[in-house]
């Protein structure tokens, strides 16, 4: 039984994030079990999630779960916007609730980037890592 589609294509949090992700080499995106997936040989960002045991999609329908770094995970464990998806928490995945009053514009897209950029790095094959160079991080040039 293939799954319903919970996502409007026209979103304009999905529109920023699509463009994300697939300005990444090797990148494509499928939807699976209803969302946007971006992938290499592997996931490494879906639009939209749900908490474990809730399975109504609307109350993270336009959020971004990610594979942080684990050093990084307790620390965004902090920051209220980030919860532990259903399904894929377990594997150290997060998510980040992206809907706030001003909308799309209220994001903070460098955050989304750098997000998207650490979980495609520890997702994708090492020779497409190794195309993007050493991220940019505060303090650190580069490019991401």
């Amino acid at each position: 039984m293939a799954h319903p589609v919970m996502f409007d294509s026209a979103d304009p949090y999905l529109d920023r994030l699509r463009a994300i992700c697939l300005a990444l080499p090797g990148t494509d995106e499928k939807v699976s079990h209803g969302r946007p997936s971006f992938f290499t040989r592997k996931v490494f960002a879906i639009y939209g999630g749900v908490l474990k045991g809730d399975h109504d999609p609307e109350p993270y329908r336009q959020a971004l779960l990610v594979l942080p770094e684990e050093t990084e995970r307790p620390a965004l464990l902090q920051d209220e916007r980030f919860v532990v998806p259903g399904y894929l928490g377990p594997h150290g995945w997060l998510m980040l609730d992206l809907r706030n009053p001003r909308g799309a514009e209220g994001v903070d897209w460098d955050e989304v980037v750098e997000l998207v950029d650490t979980s495609y790095r520890l997702t994708a094959p090492a020779g497409l890592v190794r195309s993007l160079g050493h991220p940019t991080r505060p303090g650190r040039p580069g490019p991401l």
